[in-house]
């Protein structure tokens, strides 16, 4: 294990040492390192004059050396050096991660790094942005030849602290995981679900995702150690304890009440004073976390309640950039066959609802065209579940991605225990016919003319919510008109796809500097069907990959890849649109390429049931525990 901590002034000739050591390894040849030695020099006044910290293993040995230097909120990285023995071994990473976190403290909003070619492609996979040469005179005097290959590259990111909204939801403090989108469906029994709950049980795996740093993960599956080890890695994360496999199949939703049979392990999750977060509430998880189950405090989960909220809302006045698109309410498939039958005939194009469906399972959008080429009202409805349905009005609007821009956005909140409601943003999603794909987030995606409805209308919902003795996360889903409105459509009131792309920028930005995008894309397909180990180097590969892009990826849904039709959920984050589309592409190629990039299969390590004991663990722990 790497510490950081400050350098001490009588340390300061064995720092020049580690620094000249560390120059020497790229191949500089004796002059021109002789010509550097004057700048790279550190003296005992330096030590605290630079900030100066160091990196050091367990042995006390020092392995690497930082510098934080200026004033506020104009700073620069003065020196970053790693002993050529620990280089590549993560040293860099944790002393570039401390100077940003120093920074935020002292107030700095810009650092500047001048680099070493040789280092340019570690600050670029750290998140900073390259802004050309550095001024004249960084560069040391030095011969011709060697002073123009070592003409330092300026980088520059802007450190910033983990956002209000963020601190807000877990207290400033993290967190415990419980995975529990099964559970949560399952209470609302809607026929358009999947009984048995297998893809909610992979989507649980988005659990590691519940808020910007966890404490634990609890899921109902097992997952890979180098799935959990990885996304550690990438976002920053140690002493996560993950409890997987606590189902004993795919029909056995209840989570919390696997966790709570196990009193052990329930004491341990609940006795720590830790927030327990969910993907949504449940009476099961109300019975684990101690807290009151209010009835009702769910009803606009429902479509067709959160319809009329969204009347209500727009009654009061304030909202002239929303329209809200007329729905009813048909008792089974013949009633709302009348009525699509109707809308047809007259040339309207028609969505068709169930109360309670999610990420699109239970919503349908009928052309007139493809009802009459199903034959007919009847026929279509035929294939859809019983009981009652909604039939609503089809927002027209220009396609995703065409010159109208998106079509399909949401908005996310929260609404704290103390009955606050919390913005954290707004994000454009990727829906094709009413199915939601992924969505992404970050600065300047919502466009100008939506950015204010969108805002307005959101917070109006969150107060509602607030109101009606909700607590937990939130969004409201729209649908753009191509005549500069939008159309709410629903709210869910629970984690999602966005709301984990929230979580991960929030997290990027305060380790990375500011101005992340993050894209969720919920289903990436893979050209073969990957035992453990291969799966754990494709990851380790599109990580890779991603860096050398300037991005940043994560594995999300790691359990997809062991289904006969393999897939993975993954995240992928950059500073810009260009670069965020460049890291989607790579991703997704290279996952379809699978078949053809790795050799024989090595045996699966992965087994049903708890996890298995991992090297490293915490005292005390039960053996369903394994420490990150």
């Amino acid at each position: 294990m790497v510490k950081v901590r400050a350098a001490r002034p009588d340390e300061a000739e064995a720092l020049t040492g580690l620094v000249m050591r560390s120059k020497a390894h790229w191949g500089y040849d004796p002059a021109f390192l002789d010509a550097c030695a004057p700048d790279l020099r550190i003296r005992s006044g330096d030590v605290t004059a630079r900030r100066v910290a160091v990196a050091e293993n367990g042995r006390g040995e020092v392995l690497g050396i930082a510098s934080l230097e200026g004033t506020p909120p104009l700073a620069a990285l003065g020196l970053l050096f790693v002993e050529p023995s620990a280089i590549g071994q993560g040293v860099g990473r944790v002393l570039y991660r401390d100077v940003l976190r120093r920074a935020v403290d002292l107030g700095v909003r810009r650092l500047v790094i001048d680099s070493d070619p040789h280092a340019a492609g570690f600050y670029r996979a750290m998140g900073a942005v390259a802004t050309g040469a550095a001024a004249a005179g960084a560069a040391v005097a030095a011969p011709d030849a060697e002073a123009a290959a070592a003409a330092l590259v300026r980088f520059e990111t802007a450190p910033v602290p983990l956002a209000g909204w963020a601190r807000a939801w877990t207290g400033g403090g993290r967190a415990v995981h419980l995975g529990n989108v099964g559970e949560f469906n399952a209470q609302f029994a809607d026929a358009t679900l999947d009984p048995v709950q297998g893809p909610a049980h992979h989507y649980a795996c988005l659990a590691a995702f519940y808020s910007p740093y966890p404490a634990a993960l609890v899921l109902p599956r097992p997952v890979p150690r180098g799935w959990t080890e990885l996304v550690c890695r990438q976002l920053g994360w140690s002493g996560v304890e993950v409890y997987d496999g606590l189902l004993d199949g795919d029909a056995d939703p209840g989570l919390c009440d696997a966790v709570r049979a196990r009193p052990a392990l329930a004491a341990l999750l609940t006795g720590g004073g830790l927030p327990l977060v969910p993907w949504g509430r449940t009476r099961p998880f109300g019975r684990l976390a101690g807290r009151p189950w209010r009835p009702g405090e769910l009803r606009y989960e429902s479509k067709s309640a959160a319809h009329s909220l969204f009347g209500r809302i727009l009654a009061g006045g304030g909202h002239p950039g929303i329209v809200l698109p007329r729905q009813w309410r048909a008792d089974g498939r013949w009633a709302a066959a009348r009525r699509l039958a109707a809308r047809t005939r007259a040339g309207e194009s028609t969505v068709v609802k169930s109360e309670h469906g999610v990420g699109g399972s239970g919503t349908t959008v009928l052309t007139p065209e493809r009802v009459r080429a199903a034959g007919g009202a009847r026929a279509v409805l035929r294939r859809l579940p019983r009981g009652p349905l909604l039939v609503e009005e089809y927002v027209g609007g220009p396609a995703s991605g065409a010159d109208g821009g998106p079509r399909d956005l949401t908005y996310d909140g929260f609404v704290d225990d103390a009955g606050h409601a919390h913005e954290v943003g707004g994000a454009v999603m990727d829906v094709v016919d009413g199915c939601y794909r992924g969505a992404t987030v970050g600065p300047g995606v919502v466009p100008a003319w939506a950015e204010k409805s969108l805002t307005a209308f959101g917070a109006a919902v969150g107060r509602e919510l607030a109101e009606s003795g909700y607590r937990g996360w939130f969004d409201v889903d729209f649908v753009a008109d191509g005549s500069g409105r939008l159309a709410p459509t629903e709210t869910n009131l629970r984690l999602t796809g966005p709301s984990v792309a929230f979580m991960v920028a929030a997290r990027l930005d305060a380790l990375r500097g500011a101005g992340h995008l993050v894209r969720i894309a919920d289903r990436v397909e893979l050209g073969a069907r990957l035992p453990e180990g291969q799966l754990d180097e494709l990851c380790a590969a599109l990580a890779r990959g991603c860096a050398e892009l300037g991005a940043v990826f994560v594995p999300a849904i790691p359990t997809g890849a062991f289904e006969p039709a393999p897939w993975l959920g993954v995240l992928v984050a950059a500073r810009s649109r260009a670069v965020l589309d460049a890291a989607e592409a790579l991703v997704r190629a290279e996952a379809l390429a699978v078949g053809a990039m790795f050799g024989p299969p090595r045996p699966s390590s992965r087994s049903a049931g708890v996890r298995r004991p991992m090297p490293a663990r915490v005292t005390g722990c039960p053996r369903t525990g394994s420490v990150l």
